[in-house]
């Protein structure tokens, strides 16, 4: 790759991998959502609801919330160019459908970078929790989508999937 090339990857200076310098950028309030969708198959949301929301290894969503939260907080340990964040609030709901669930996570900071990788770090991470809980029930459970639904503040603007 020649040297002008790099420069449109921000993760790359004089062609290695670094961190963005973020020295320059002023703080303010971003937050971002994020999204993964998964199927679990129609016996085992019946049951979610027979059980409330209990697998056979404990309260499921319950135990994803944590695992999630928990996720968001070490991103910066788990995605190599991440800086840490002060993360003000970290916030999962996750829905039941038909087959499967959705699970939703909204990240909050006031700082100089986003959190878009917390949040998807923390519904991946939480929709990971639901097939470990889960997969004595059915492995065939599918994490069909991770993405990004929207994000807030910074120098890039706004974005809403």
């Amino acid at each position: 790759m020649e040297s002008s090339d790099q420069s449109h990857f921000t993760h790359v200076r004089e062609g290695q991998p670094t961190m963005v310098d973020i020295t320059s950028k002023s703080p303010n309030r971003r937050t971002a959502i994020a999204e993964a969708r998964m199927e679990l198959g129609e016996e085992i949301i019946a049951s979610f609801r027979q059980n409330d929301f209990h697998g056979p290894k404990g309260p499921v969503f319950q135990t994803a919330i944590i695992a999630g939260t928990m996720a968001v907080k070490k991103t910066s340990e788990l995605v190599p160019f991440c800086h840490p964040l002060p993360v003000e609030n970290c916030e999962f709901q996750i829905t039941p459908t038909h087959t499967g669930l959705i699970i939703r996570c909204e990240v909050s900071t006031t700082g100089k970078t986003g959190v878009e990788m917390e949040a998807m770090t923390g519904v991946s991470i939480a929709a990971l929790t639901v097939y470990d809980m889960c997969k004595a029930m059915n492995k065939a459970i599918r994490i069909l989508e991770i993405r990004l639904i929207s994000k807030t503040g910074g120098k890039s603007g706004d974005f809403h999937a």
